[in-house]
């Protein structure tokens, strides 16, 4: 039996081993269980390998608008099998860089699947048998997978996840994305960029149905606009594969079509991943895959928590960072901890035009009793976005008209991913439309356009 931990957690993805660090900062002693990868899903097979594929793609899209700019570029070509090399370089250079800073904090790291056989105590069977641990306090930050619906389950060949999408035997010429969320527009994005014939089906009314009703709208149009197939209140109900061939049947307005592609990316949501921990024989309560908690991440058995993707929505990695810093404070006795606000979190989609969004959406103002006050500016009216031939997109605020309260905000444009934590911090600071209002914004800058649609908001735009 090893010598007891202060803290063990399960899962090093962006919850758990920022946990890990927190509780080193704060003088525990802390342990570490990872029985894959160093970094989760998030470091390794989504946020960051996703990204250095977007990244390619832009820059294939911009060198084909050189004309545009004065330049000149001809015979325009990509190397799919380069692009995907750079994507997982990346993502190994970061999975070491946890590794390094496991090692910097003095963090015992333990490679292996992970059980909790009783409070308090951790089951690691690793390559050289099991090993177990003790501790005060468990956090379980194990995350999520993909998940699978009956009949359009994933074979790495003609059906793929994520993963799959990551690393592609071939360049799709006719693809289907089942799901229109962040995971499975980014694909759409990436892939149709590349020159896809790409078509997206979501069973909701509208893409992107998180977001405001209005950023959804000009997604589809700007989809639409690129070449991909949208199609809305679809379900793809079976696959039929055959020899290099998917022929789903599509059912759309009480009748069903059918279409014959070469590639589906199935992006249908994910599934916490609780199973073989051992949580619910402890007597933590489990809810369609998810770890029941309370505000602090705690999961009904004294000192076990759980935090990120297995804890439910918003299924971000920030949140799971945060929930990380907020448990570890809470483990080394840490005054004045506060819960994450999840409608504090923003949401960003790195698809061409990107979307980002914090807050309540107009709808959900007003279902929730609010009168507000609603501004939008668009991207043809900022000077900045015009010299830098990226004039599509708006910002639109929404507040209480009542208060001022910033209750939330929504953009679609370039680089909207890096001006939302400008109204991120906003709402953090509890910040009221005299406040934004006030505040000098750089010109000529983009964020400008978040100042102005302040300013639209209360019938004051300068430059709309």
């Amino acid at each position: 039996m090893a010598s007891p931990y202060d803290m063990i957690v399960i899962g090093a993805g962006p919850g758990g081993y920022v946990a890990a660090i927190r509780g080193a900062q704060l003088g525990l002693k802390v342990a570490i269980v990872e029985r894959e990868h160093l970094g989760g899903i998030c470091l390794n097979w989504g946020c960051i390998p996703t990204k250095a594929m977007l990244r390619s793609s832009e820059v294939f899209h911009l060198m084909h608008r050189a004309k545009e700019f004065g330049l000149k570029a001809e015979g325009i070509s990509y190397d799919l099998d380069a692009v995907v090399k750079r994507s997982r370089g990346v993502a190994k250079q970061l999975s070491s860089g946890v590794a390094h800073l496991m090692k910097k904090n003095k963090i015992t790291v333990v490679m292996g699947a992970a059980s909790i056989p009783a409070k308090g105590k951790v089951s690691v069977k690793t390559d050289k048998g099991t090993e177990e641990l003790t501790a005060k306090a468990i956090i379980v930050a194990t995350g999520a997978r993909a998940r699978e619906l009956p009949g359009l389950e994933a074979d790495g060949d003609l059906v793929w996840t994520y993963k799959h999408a990551l690393e592609p035997k071939r360049m799709p010429k006719k693809l289907l994305v089942i799901g229109s969320g962040a995971i499975g527009i980014e694909f759409a994005s990436f892939y149709n960029t590349l020159g896809a014939d790409t078509t997206v089906v979501e069973v909701m009314d509208r893409i992107l149905p998180v977001e405001d009703a209005d950023i959804s709208a000009f997604a589809r149009k700007s989809f639409e606009k690129q070449g991909m197939k949208i199609m809305q209140k679809a379900i793809v109900k079976k696959l039929d594969r055959g020899k290099g061939t998917v022929t789903a049947h599509i059912e759309t307005g009480g009748k069903t079509e059918t279409h014959d592609f070469d590639t589906v990316i199935s992006a249908v949501g994910i599934v916490g991943n609780v199973e073989g921990l051992g949580l619910e024989e402890i007597g933590v309560k489990i809810d369609r895959t998810h770890v029941v908690t309370d505000e602090y991440c705690r999961a009904g058995v004294e000192g076990l928590y759980a935090i990120g993707d297995i804890a439910g929505a918003p299924w971000l990695a920030h949140k799971a960072s945060h929930e990380g810093v907020m448990v570890a404070e809470l483990i080394a006795g840490k005054n004045h901890v506060h819960p994450v606000d999840p409608d504090s979190i923003a949401g960003c989609t790195y698809c061409q035009p990107q979307v980002a969004s914090v807050g309540l959406t107009e709808a959900q103002a007003k279902d929730k009793g609010y009168e507000v006050k609603v501004g939008n500016f668009p991207f043809i009216g900022n000077g900045k976005a015009i010299a830098l031939g990226e004039a599509e997109g708006f910002v639109k605020t929404v507040f209480d008209a009542k208060t001022g309260e910033l209750l939330g905000a929504h953009m679609i444009g370039a680089e909207v991913t890096e001006l939302i934590q400008g109204y991120v911090v906003g709402r953090q600071l509890e910040t009221t439309e005299e406040d934004l209002m006030n505040t000098v914004f750089p010109h000529p800058t983009l964020s400008e356009m978040m100042h102005e649609s302040v300013l639209d908001a209360y019938d004051r735009a300068i430059h709309y």
